[in-house]
């Protein structure tokens, strides 16, 4: 793999630190600006909701700018939101800074997506965006478990203006190794809007919002779930998250390795896992052992649909893979605003805190069933493609 798709992973290290580190801080900050949980969650869903929003918004606006520079100007932002959050008077701005710093956060990985396949081989596509992606798994087990426990020794807001350092850092690695790509001369704006008529497109961005939401209904509230329903201790959630980033790690390499063998098998079997594993937290989340257990579980089966669902919008939206790859990472995020407000409403409405991992689950079946129709589609299509050129007469030769 080449030098480049490590400077990727530096910035995408960064980027995963201040996306997941929230989840550990939640109780924190909710108490130093007295909010409830759930009101806290909004941290997790204003994140979500600014790539959603920045994602298609940033690579429009980026599209006259060379690949490279737009990656750093991305970067730079993440900086700015980061500091904000860090030195927030008040949760409306701490809300601001999460949504600034979210707004460089799908560009980043949609536009990076595109980069690191560039590099490889066609089939080495999925492993080069796994390369790229593996910095945001390596973020869960070493940044974010560091990163929670800076804020619970020192302080929420040492955290994050730590997170705004690694920022620089992974712009310093963008400038120095990732190789000057210009924008495409074939490439236009119309043409890239052009990859969403295609129903297979749209199917796997849904099944995106859907089987990654699974993963965020339980994690936005595992801090709270782990120390008043488990009985951990609230110095053992840093532990936690450190078992689910290596459960991120290991699924996101053999979501990469697989999704080039096997791609809708592999997601068939990843999103009904995540369902089956989700619906039986409600259960573990009981009992100390077996609620790390599924925390390891869901991070694994989780990020092992990344690399997959990456490739199939990046596949289907040939020709114009940039916007596509974008509004994907935003849809990853989308489902993350979904299942951390229907989490909340769950806990709000007095159901538990182990309420919201059956809502996971609901959402991880529903993507299962797009990822079985979008199958059948693509089979229909194929025959008819077949009976097509079947039924097509014969060329009769002419005889002079």
């Amino acid at each position: 793999m080449p030098l480049a798709l490590l400077a990727l992973a530096v910035g995408a290290f960064g980027i995963g630190t201040t996306e997941f580190v929230i989840m550990g801080l939640l109780p924190q900050i909710a108490g130093d600006y007295g909010v409830s949980i759930p009101t806290a969650g909004l941290l997790v869903t204003g994140y979500a909701l600014g790539v959603v929003i920045g994602a298609p918004l940033l690579t429009v606006l980026g599209g006259r700018v060379s690949r490279k520079r737009m990656l750093m100007l991305l970067m730079g932002l993440f900086v700015a939101g980061n500091l904000v959050s860090a030195l927030a008077p008040t949760f409306e701005v701490m809300l601001a800074g999460r949504v600034v710093a979210s707004l460089a956060h799908g560009s980043f990985f949609g536009i990076g997506s595109v980069v690191a396949a560039g590099l490889v081989a066609p089939d080495k596509k999925a492993g080069a965006i796994a390369t790229m992606f593996t910095g945001l798994t390596v973020a869960n087990i070493v940044g974010v478990p560091l990163g929670t426990f800076i804020g619970q020794a020192v302080g929420w807001r040492t955290t994050f203006a730590v997170v705004a350092a690694l920022g620089v850092v992974g712009l310093a690695g963008i400038a120095r190794l990732v190789p000057a790509v210009p924008r495409p001369e074939s490439a236009n704006l119309r043409r890239e809007f052009t990859a969403f008529r295609n129903p297979q497109v749209l199917l796997a961005m849904a099944m995106t919002v859907l089987g990654f939401g699974g993963v965020f209904a339980a994690i936005t509230y595992i801090a709270p779930m782990m120390t008043e329903t488990a009985g951990y201790s609230e110095g053992a959630v840093t532990w936690l998250l450190v078992l689910f980033g290596v459960g991120m790690f290991l699924g996101n390499l053999l979501g990469g390795r697989f999704a080039d063998r096997a791609l809708m098998p592999l997601l068939y079997t990843t999103l009904g896992g995540l369902a089956v594993v989700l619906a039986l937290f409600t259960l573990a989340a009981h009992d100390k052992f077996l609620s790390a257990v599924a925390v390891f579980l869901v991070g694994a089966l989780g990020f092992a649909t990344v690399p997959p669902l990456q490739k199939r919008v990046l596949d289907q939206a040939h020709g114009a893979p940039t916007l596509a790859s974008a509004v994907n990472i935003g849809a990853f995020n989308l489902g993350n605003a979904l299942a951390a407000w229907l989490g909340g409403l769950v806990i709000a409405a007095g159901l538990g805190y182990t309420a919201p991992n059956w809502v996971g689950a609901l959402l991880a079946v529903t993507a299962l069933a797009l990822a079985l129709w979008s199958a059948a589609l693509e089979r229909r299509t194929a025959k008819a493609g077949r009976v097509v050129a079947q039924a097509a007469p014969a060329r009769t030769p002419v005889h002079h």
